[in-house]
Parts: structure tokens; sequence; C-alpha cells
């Protein structure tokens, strides 16, 4: 028999797109396939099927998701979605959802880690939320001249869906936002109203913005606070790197300026 192969955008929107045609098309799921992007290597007897991301068909997999495989399941399909792992995740997404829906999982799915799709989902998820919670540790915010707190952060996942809620609770009477340069997306939160997700510009340069008067005294403080509650006897880089990676490093302040 043929196979089926959906092309998603590397998207959330994008995969649950796909699933919600891979389940219209009605043809069982043996030979049905999420595919995330194009593939350069295209199979013998096997049909390809470009999937434009669709906000209604999103909402309705995403509100089925919730109703049949709760909050939990769902939102760990929503990390695992948003996982850099662009050759494994939309398979492994669209089998757990398989597994949950059709036979017969339901709340429970996240548990049958012997299913490989669901434990591949499990570890993409797992990874995904561990980088937004390291991303909430290690981000720095500054002062740009209009007042508004900006960052800047570089993570493998896309992670700003996932940390933006933690800042918002937080940070609810500050305009603020925070730029994935990786993934070209801006999380905004206007002072005191909901957060939004925004693509970044074609013609934006984050060389533009420019920091405050007080934010340029206040970074070199911090820098020079930093530098001198060290004991450079006991310092130990190989520790550092564990505690706080490299790759976290490059966007923090105190490090920015050695």
């Amino acid at each position: 028999m043929e196979e089926q192969y959906f092309i998603c955008e590397d998207s959330i929107e994008g995969i649950f797109t796909g699933i919600y045609e891979a389940y219209a098309l009605r043809k069982g799921h043996e030979h049905t396939h999420i595919q995330v992007g194009e593939d350069s290597n295209y199979r013998l007897f096997a049909s390809y099927l470009y999937i434009q991301p669709d906000p209604v068909k999103t909402d309705k997999v995403a509100g089925t998701l919730r109703k049949r495989l709760g909050e939990n399941a769902y939102y760990a399909i929503c990390r695992a979605a948003a996982s850099y792992n662009k050759e494994e995740k939309g398979e492994a997404i669209y089998r757990t959802v398989v597994d949950g829906i059709t036979a017969g999982s339901g709340r429970r799915v996240m548990e049958n880690l012997r299913n490989p799709y669901v434990m591949k989902t499990f570890e993409l998820a797992r990874y995904t939320a561990n980088e937004a919670h390291y991303e909430t540790e290690f981000i720095r915010f500054e002062e740009l001249e209009q007042g508004i707190l900006y960052a800047v952060i570089g993570p493998k996942n896309s992670v700003v869906p996932f940390i933006m809620p933690h800042f918002a609770d937080r940070l609810s009477i500050e305009n603020f936002m925070i730029y994935d340069e990786t993934h070209g997306l801006f999380g905004v939160h206007p002072a005191k109203r909901e957060w939004y997700l925004v693509s970044e510009p074609e013609n934006f340069r984050k060389e533009q913005l420019r920091r405050s008067r007080k934010e340029e005294q206040y970074r070199e403080l911090f820098t020079i606070f930093h530098e001198t509650i060290g004991i450079k006897e006991r310092e130990n880089k190989r520790l550092q790197r564990q505690m706080c990676p490299l790759r976290y490093q490059d966007y923090m302040s105190e490090f920015a300026q050695k």
C-alpha cells in the first residue's frame, strides 16, 4: 500500500494541522506519516502532501487533545512540538496522539513508555521543559531608551511560549520583550495586558536598540560586582560551565563584557 506523508511547517500549528489532515484522510494510520520540513530524499511508493498551518484546524486538534488526553499530556505534546529535533518530532507526536486517542491509552498516554514514539515525545518534551527552566534562571533583561525591558536568548528549542507566562506573572506592570534570535520570535508583554508572540520583522536589527543611560551604569556596576565577589584562587571554570553552560553565558551581562 502506498505511504502517505504530510509535510508540515516546523511549528505547533503546522504539526497540529498535519494531524487533523491525517485523521481526515480516513485511510488508517499504519501507512500515514507526519514529517516536519521537506526531506532531501523522496521515498519510492510514497505520496507527499504539503500542509499549510490552519488556525481553525489547530484549535480543533488542541481542543480534542485537552479533552481526550488531559492538560498534562497536551502540554507535553506542545513542548515536544517546540523541540529543535525536526527529524523525529512530527512522527513521534502523531503516533503518540494515535496511541492516546485511537489505541485507547487516553489520559495515561504519556505513561505508555513502552511505545517508542511516546518515549520519544516524552524525551523531547522533557528537554524543552528543562531548557525553558534554565532560561528563566539565566535570562538577563536590560532597559532600553524607551523604558522597555528587553532580553535576548538563543535557545535550541522554541521556548519563548513556555517562559512568557512566568515573566508575565512576575512583571505584570512592565512593558517587556523577549527575543529568541535562534527562531526569529518575539514574546511581547504590554504592561497590565496579555502577552503575545510576534515573528521577527525582515528588517529587524537588534543593534538598532539602544540601552538607557541608567542601564549602562547598572550594567557596568553589575559586572564590577560580579568580578569583585569572585575569589580567583577558587575559580573553577569546569564547574562553572557545568552549572551555567557557555551557550547561556553568551547572553548574560556578567560574562558579555569579559
